[in-house]
């Protein structure tokens, strides 16, 4: 029963209706407590008054009929005697005690107590219909318990029942004690437990309410501070997360800043360029200022800083963009990706031979970001090597090299040739967006690998692109 009543708790909580979820967390928990512990405490009461209460009324009645059949062997069991002696020297003054003839004459013993309540069952068992009766019967406003049993008669003579009959009045007077009790402790410990529930459920969501206060400061104030984190368990936990989570924003919304401000200062110089083009052309028309070889070579300006402006515009896109775009990882064969990426760049590079070495290698991945990463390292290779150079690509165990015979990178080069926008002071002479190697990071750190650029011991660069091979869990890209 006690589980069954467990089962409804919370379809009687979700019928209280929208009141109950507008209160407090605490209110709620020390509410449901206080339930919880009441529905208990009142089954618990209920069962012990009911096995209490069915105890001590089988104890009286029992005692009740072993009385009437231990006095069938003394005087009570003669009428004549029975009507002489008195109720308190037989030692039972707290019993009415009658003999009943099977005629419905009533003999009854000396003393105050009055003849017990006789009716049909006790007239029975006089007539021998009856083994014995125990009922309950009222005499003057107060309930008896009756028990009639069979004296045993003469041969030819008259039938007699011995009736004992006891008040109930002390029996109920203690169960009503009893019950107060219950009531008393029942409601001491309902309130005990809404307390201790208000107690537990302010203690247990205080971290919580630190981390609510947390949250309603960074959306008041956009600033993103960690907040303390004590102990070990799930709050805790929750904590951590929840600084993680702040460090995470934090470092995106830096990353978007200094996106935004190195956009705006690279857009800057090609814009200006290109309006300064159009203007030109603006007013050349109708005017013989221009010749048509300066107008021709102006609109060849043009057209070359609007293709540099589209090429920054999307390497902007891809950097800025943190999730692949609507693609799902796949198992990719990076050797697939290289040999597509090598016949790109050779159609654009027909000047620079290019010698490829591959063995196959699957990881989960986007594969169009990863043939973007390597064509742009293999453009980035051709775009330094002289006429008639050879870039070398190889690609065994996950680890992607392209080397190339140019004139290689400084030292103090090195540490920014993948940083976005950074481009070398050799290199702000040529075309390029300082993009390219930044994408080439971001796709291969995006498949859980790294990337790295050195001097070659005989001149060149060596590009070394480290890739992890597919795992039990394949179908998923790591988080950016």
């Amino acid at each position: 029963m006690t589980a069954r009543v467990a089962e409804r708790l919370p379809h009687v909580v979700r019928r209280a209706g929208p009141a109950f979820s507008r209160l407090a967390l605490r209110t709620r928990v020390s509410v449901l407590a206080a339930l919880g512990v009441g529905l208990a405490v009142a089954l618990t009461s209920a069962a012990a008054y009911v096995t209490v209460s069915q105890q001590l009324r089988e104890r009286r009645d029992d005692g009740l009929v072993a009385r009437a059949n231990a006095a069938l062997s003394t005087p009570l069991a003669d009428p004549s005697l029975l009507v002489r002696v008195p109720a308190a020297a037989l030692g039972a003054a707290d019993l009415r005690i009658a003999l009943l003839r099977d005629d419905r004459t009533a003999f009854t013993a000396l003393g105050r107590l009055g003849a017990p309540p006789l009716g049909a069952p006790e007239l029975a068992v006089a007539r021998g219909g009856l083994e014995q009766s125990v009922r309950t019967a009222p005499v003057g406003g107060t309930d008896f318990r009756v028990v009639a049993v069979p004296v045993p008669a003469s041969p030819g003579g008259p039938g007699y029942a011995l009736v004992l009959a006891q008040s109930t009045a002390e029996i109920e007077q203690t169960l009503d004690r009893l019950g107060l009790v219950l009531l008393v402790v029942g409601g001491a410990g309902v309130a005990l437990a809404a307390y201790a529930g208000l107690v537990i459920a302010r203690t247990g969501l205080r971290p919580v309410e630190r981390l609510t206060l947390a949250a309603e400061r960074v959306a008041a104030t956009d600033r993103l501070d960690p907040i303390e984190v004590h102990g070990s368990d799930e709050i805790a936990r929750l904590s951590r997360a929840f600084n993680e989570m702040l460090a995470a924003l934090s470092a995106s919304r830096d990353r978007q800043r200094a996106l935004v401000a190195d956009a705006g200062h690279e857009l800057r110089t090609p814009l200006t360029s290109l309006r300064t083009n159009l203007d030109l052309l603006a007013q050349s028309e109708g005017r013989a200022g221009l010749t048509d070889q300066d107008r021709a070579e102006l609109l060849a300006d043009v057209q070359a800083q609007v293709a540099e402006l589209s090429d920054l515009v999307g390497d902007l896109v891809e950097l800025a963009r943190d999730e692949p775009a609507a693609r799902g990882a796949e198992p990719v064969d990076l050797a697939d990706v290289v040999a597509r990426a090598v016949e790109r760049v050779t159609r654009r590079a027909p000047a620079v031979r290019f010698e490829t070495r591959t063995a196959s290698w699957v990881l989960p991945g986007d594969a169009q970001a990863l043939e973007r990463a390597v064509t742009n390292l293999l453009d980035n290779a051709a775009k330094w090597s002289p006429p008639g150079a050879t870039v070398t690509t190889t690609l065994h165990d996950g680890v992607l090299q392209v080397r190339d015979e140019g004139p290689g990178i400084a030292d103090a080069d090195l540490p920014h040739v993948f940083d976005r926008f950074y481009r070398s002071p050799e290199a702000r002479a040529l075309p390029g967006s300082g993009l390219g190697l930044a994408i080439v990071r971001h796709a291969v750190e995006r498949h859980g690998g790294t990337v790295t650029a050195a001097r070659a011991p005989d001149g060149g660069t060596v590009m070394t692109a480290c890739f992890p091979p597919a795992g039990p869990t394949s179908g998923t890209l790591p988080p950016d």
